[in-house]
């Protein structure tokens, strides 16, 4: 009697209890726990134990995508273009900002037709008020400059001094004829990043100098500008900072020129085939990390200052042992006399109850940072022998902030992008996807930073339709979804001792398969203007 009445009662436990572990298994709040950093009663940082709630899968690629996009056009010479963005932040707000344009050839130019594509990521810090302002400036500056270069022409001098010069010159640098050549292209360029960061730092002095009255300047008398209209408009892109990278390409002679300011990275990759029809993706790296740690950046900045501060202007590789990249836009504490910034704090900042953080002790003969970028140029063939019997040569070029690359090296990105065009989906191990995207060695990465990658163990995961998503995942987690969800559940502040703040910008061509891409509509918004 007793064993007949517990089957009914043990069918009702396996029909009632055991939805009831699926409910609370799936529904209940995961959580975990984290060391953290606080300051104690005493003022002293302490570590203590913080419990923070996990985000699911879906939410966690909600985030991937949530400030993810992508586009692809064609073009009259058979080329087709792809490019695909993605930012997820570690600070709040994003300090990070990216953006692009499509400029077509004015058809007066000699060059014409063709396009100018321009692609930039930014990497704020110390708050996203520079590379904010940089998304909307820098790529119209470049464009300026580049205009001025292209559309001037030098009039020849009638004078008999100048005839006397034509005779006995001979020979003219091609530089000097042609405003095209790559030079004078690259130093245009070089000029831009340059006079806007000059216009970005001597902002607050232009609204300082037209508040000053004769009066004031007689007394000596410095007004409280902290209600003006500009005040914190102007100071704060100043004393905040950021990095740039930029890609511009000229379609019509098919070069490639790569601008960077500070410490983030492009890299390429190249497929190549060989006889046999076997092919693999050539890693060719596009600009160098400017941080203390590059040999070339160290001895460059103690070659700017006098020989008693060789050891003081970097120290464990940052500037005066306190800004980690070499060159950047704003940072005017690295820029600025002690003088002008003591003045400009008293005039804007103290009265919106923001003070200036006075300079490191070892200031002695700013500027310490320059925003002037390295700007190297290439065919954007890379050196490719087009075989018009096999496959279009496919090409990519990704730019990302330090985000990516403190997490995956240059062959992973590569590799990474590579498995994506090829189509591959699902989980892959590290030590498999070489097998599967083969990678062969161009140019090699300069380190700016200390590296703590652990990339030979564990997988990589193929699941976002967005390529820059797919790198953001990889970086922080890939296959491994648990380490995946915890990094990215994290909160701001504590996610910045985690992760930093990634923007991923890819772009990839392909020559004569126009008939495979989205027609672009050039209207006023692909195109921003002429050049």
């Amino acid at each position: 009697m007793l064993r007949r009445a517990w089957k009914p009662l043990a069918a009702t436990t396996v029909l009632i209890g055991t939805p009831s572990y699926l409910y609370y298994t799936f529904t209940k709040q995961q959580t975990f726990d984290l060391a953290v950093k606080v300051r104690g009663a005493d003022g002293m940082p302490i570590m203590v134990n913080r419990t923070f709630s996990m985000l699911s899968q879906n939410a966690v690629k909600d985030r991937l995508i949530e400030n993810a996009s992508s586009d692809s056009f064609s073009r009259p010479d058979s080329t087709v273009w792809r490019y695909a963005t993605a930012s997820v932040a570690a600070n709040d707000p994003l300090e990070d900002a990216h953006a692009d344009a499509i400029i077509a050839r004015d058809p007066s130019d000699p060059s014409a037709p063709g396009d100018w594509l321009f692609f930039t990521v930014m990497d704020g810090h110390g708050g996203p008020h520079t590379s904010r302002l940089l998304s909307k400036t820098l790529i119209s500056a470049v464009v300026l400059e580049l205009s001025s270069l292209i559309h001037s022409t030098d009039v020849p001098k009638s004078g008999l001094l100048e005839k006397l010069k034509l005779i006995f010159r001979t020979s003219t640098p091609k530089s000097r004829e042609d405003p095209q050549n790559p030079e004078r292209i690259s130093l245009a360029i070089r000029n831009a990043f340059t006079k806007l960061d000059q216009e970005l730092v001597n902002a607050p002095l232009s609204v300082l100098a037209a508040n000053l009255d004769a009066e004031s300047i007689k007394k000596n008398i410095l007004p409280d500008l902290s209600k003006h209209p500009l005040a914190l408009q102007t100071m704060l892109p100043a004393v905040s900072g950021s990095c740039a990278l930029m890609a511009v390409f000229d379609t019509t002679h098919r070069h490639l020129y790569v601008a960077c300011s500070g410490d983030s990275r492009a890299v390429a990759g190249i497929w190549e085939e060989n006889e046999q029809g076997q092919g693999s993706w050539r890693v060719e790296v596009l600009s160098e990390d400017q941080t203390g740690r590059n040999p070339s950046e160290l001895k460059r900045i103690q070659s700017e200052h006098p020989p008693d501060e060789a050891g003081s202007v970097i120290r464990a590789g940052r500037v005066l042992g306190g800004l980690e990249p070499s060159r950047a836009f704003g940072d005017a504490r690295y820029k600025w006399p002690r003088e002008v910034q003591d003045v400009l704090n008293r005039a804007f900042l103290v009265g919106n109850d923001q003070p200036l953080r006075p300079p490191p002790s070892s200031f002695k003969t700013p500027p310490y940072v320059t925003a002037t970028p390295v700007v190297t140029h290439r065919d954007f063939d890379f050196g490719s022998v087009p075989r018009p019997s096999r496959s279009p040569t496919s090409r990519f070029v990704v730019l990302a902030t330090d985000g990516l690359w403190d997490k995956l090296s240059s062959e992973d990105v590569v590799a990474l992008v590579g498995g994506h065009l090829k189509g591959l989906k699902g989980v892959v191990s590290k030590t498999a996807l070489p097998e599967l995207v083969p990678t062969v060695s161009g140019a090699p990465t300069v380190e700016g930073k200390e590296k703590k990658r652990n990339n030979s163990s564990g997988s990589w995961s193929f699941e976002d339709e967005n390529v820059s998503s797919h790198l953001i995942r990889n970086a922080f987690g890939g296959g491994d979804t648990e380490s995946l969800r915890k990094l990215m559940s994290i909160p701001a502040p504590i996610a910045r001792s985690y992760r930093d703040d990634t923007t991923v910008t890819v772009i990839w061509w392909e020559d004569g398969q126009e008939g495979n891409a989205k027609t672009v509509a050039f209207s006023s918004d692909n195109i921003k203007a002429k050049l």
